[in-house]
């Protein structure tokens, strides 16, 4: 098991990002054609009807059993009122619901052809591709350009890419690889349409438009998120899968290898994932899904990108991030408890060779013997790994101490290699991160591998989610964090508003982050200085410290969030069930409030932590200009 820790304090630098170019660099186009397998011969997975598929007979029958409830499936529309509904009411999920339903049983129908091959399902597979390609738009609602001109309906003159457009793409292309032949023996028609509306609406657009989710271009400043690597994944299946013409397929890959670069360079050096661990699964995650798939089509010729340094730091961060075994870290839109694809990882882990990495995914592997889902560049290596995975040691790592100096964020825990006892976890950087809470100084608080102060994390989304109105959401509020507000100002979102002279230092018995927040908050506050120290003293308790001076006596509260009923009777102490915070009773009183989660928005929340959240509030009772003031969070029990 590794050891993540250091002996002395560490300053944050702001270093300019290294332009690698690591895997558009490698090959120029000529080459890159010489190393693709032509398409015409390139055999990814065994072909349908194989006897590989059917090796294990209880997957097979339970994927043919699941397809058999969608024979002469009735293909629903999707009205363009439900698409309007985005900018009526805010609502994105009516119209999502719509398509996945389709497209998850264009998958189920594919994979039991696949494993049955008799013809039985071409017919619902046909019906199927028909009514994908006669919707308006591939994608979702929500992510239709803002403006006017549409208004929540596609201009279909005018194609744009974005996450369900391209994995949209990826279905029907494997439909053309696996059952192409059998769509042929009913009418050419039906693989002709399949090229014509994928080109129309994925290749062609994106080989002659630029569009903001590929990078180097923004005038924002601010790096690609998860959107690049996704959406190259699957242009980069469909792509390999689809296109006839080789010199275009190189080319396309070629593009698909500059815009990753894109994401890849501009990337912190220590590999953290600001998008958090459930965003995870579709940024770092999903680079390795171009890469395994690069080398399934090139014999094996991107496999050097596996032994990058960076690359392996953003494959590691998914269980560096782990708190326990329910529990991850859940800063910003992350949630508390995503959900862990263990195949993937595991295979991501092995690529890298991180045997840490490997049992943690064999750890998190489920044999769903009924899955349907149509991300099938994962699903199809899963499907001829299983008995490596199920055989394969499985523990979680764990680590005593993790700290990303360019992500700003410190964890860590009473010790190695356990969820026993406590563990604190605390974070600087800015507020203009990828899906960014303003949260500056934020810290979370979890004993026996279960919450006691908590980061909130996302609610459902709605169209105020990415607008203007972001910040008008009480989660997306500093707030609603464990923050202060200072003159009743809380911090404001931009890359201008950040922590400032972040240091990191852990030692045997100790570990600790310290901050200025000031900058987070706006000049009115008339904040000179607010610094932030969160202290876990290993076995005893944690300490969150604030040494504060302001331009002239000024009021704040401290806020803190919990999913457990708060005791505040007793002056200079809040009962949080077994835990005990102290406060100085001198400076501040205690007050708790209830936040009700009634709002559309709020469904995710209950969803995480149940119906009622809390909201301690120390309020300071006089006016003053400098002090310091310490929180210690000590416990007496367990949670049950």
């Amino acid at each position: 098991m590794r050891s993540f820790f250091c002996w002395t304090i560490v300053l944050l630098l702001s270093l300019p990002a290294v332009s690698q170019d690591l895997l558009s660099s490698k090959y120029t186009t000529a080459q890159l054609s010489q190393q693709l397998i032509p398409r015409v011969s390139w055999i990814p997975f065994p072909p349908a009807g194989d006897t590989a598929w059917t090796a294990d007979k209880e997957v097979a029958d339970a994927a043919v059993r699941k397809a058999e409830r969608y024979l002469h499936y009735e293909w629903p529309g999707i009205p363009a009122t439900t698409s309007l509904l985005i900018v009526r009411t805010g609502n994105r999920s009516d119209y999502q619901a719509i398509a996945n339903r389709k497209r998850e049983a264009l998958a189920t129908l594919l994979l039991a052809e696949i494993y049955e091959h008799k013809g039985r399902f071409i017919d619902d597979i046909i019906n199927g591709v028909w009514s994908v390609c006669e919707e308006s738009f591939w994608g979702a609602s929500a992510h239709l350009p803002k403006g006017d001109s549409y208004a929540g309906l596609p201009d279909v003159a005018d194609p744009f890419v974005e996450l369900f457009s391209a994995e949209t793409a990826t279905l029907l292309a494997w439909v053309d690889y696996y059952v192409g032949s059998q769509l042929d023996a009913v009418s050419p028609q039906v693989r002709k349409r399949i090229y014509y509306e994928t080109n129309r609406r994925i290749f062609e657009p994106l080989a002659t438009k630029h569009h903001s989710w590929m990078g180097n271009s923004s005038s924002t400043g601010r790096r690609p998120n998860n959107w690049n690597p996704w959406i190259c994944s699957n242009w980069l299946n469909a792509v390999l899968l689809l296109e006839r013409d080789e010199h275009k397929r190189a080319a396309a890959v070629q593009q698909v290898l500059r815009t990753l670069d894109n994401f890849l360079n501009p990337y912190p050096a220590d590999g953290g994932c600001d998008e958090g661990p459930g965003y995870w699964g579709a940024a770092a995650a999903s680079l390795y899904d171009n890469i395994s798939l690069l080398d399934l089509a090139t014999h094996g010729a991107f496999s050097y990108v596996f032994q990058d340094t960076k690359v392996k730091k953003m494959a590691q961060f998914i269980y560096l991030a782990q708190i326990s075994e329910r529990y991850f870290l859940d800063f910003a839109d992350a949630d508390p408890q995503p959900g862990m694809d263990g195949m993937m990882i595991y295979r991501f882990g092995k690529a890298i060779g991180d045997p840490d990495m490997m049992r943690f995914g064999a750890f998190y592997y489920q044999d769903n013997k009924s899955a349907g889902t149509y991300h099938f560049f994962r699903q199809f290596f899963a499907r001829f790994m299983q008995q490596e995975v199920k055989a394969a040691a499985k523990g979680l790592p764990l680590p005593r101490d993790t700290w990303w100096p360019d992500l700003q964020v410190m964890a860590a825990r009473d010790r190695g290699g356990s969820a026993a006892g406590f563990y604190v976890a605390v974070k600087g950087g800015n507020n203009d991160e990828s899906h960014n809470h303003n949260d500056i100084g934020n810290f979370i608080v979890y004993h026996n591998g279960l919450p006691v102060i908590i980061d909130v994390g996302r609610g459902t989304y709605t169209a105020r989610t990415f607008s203007s109105k972001r910040y008008d959401i009480w989660f997306n509020r500093s707030d609603y964090h464990n923050l202060p507000d200072v003159n009743g100002y809380t911090q404001l979102a931009g890359a201008r508003y950040k922590a400032t002279d972040a240091a990191y230092q852990s030692a045997a018995g100790y570990s600790r982050m310290s901050m200025d927040i000031a900058a987070a908050y706006p000049e009115q506050a008339g904040i000179r200085q607010w610094r932030r120290s969160v202290r876990l003293d290993r076995g005893r308790a944690v300490h969150v410290t604030d040494s504060f001076a302001l331009q002239a006596p000024g009021t704040f509260r401290q806020y803190l969030m919990t999913c457990y009923p708060v005791d505040v009777s007793r002056p200079g102490q809040l009962q949080i069930q077994d835990f005990v915070v102290t406060y100085p009773a001198g400076l501040l009183e205690a007050s708790v409030e209830k936040v009700h989660l009634q709002q559309m928005e709020d469904e995710g929340i209950r969803q995480k932590w149940g119906d009622n959240i809390y909201r301690i509030i120390l309020k300071a009772k006089a006016p003053v200009k400098e002090g310091e003031m310490e929180l210690r969070i000590t416990n007496s029990g367990s949670v049950q």
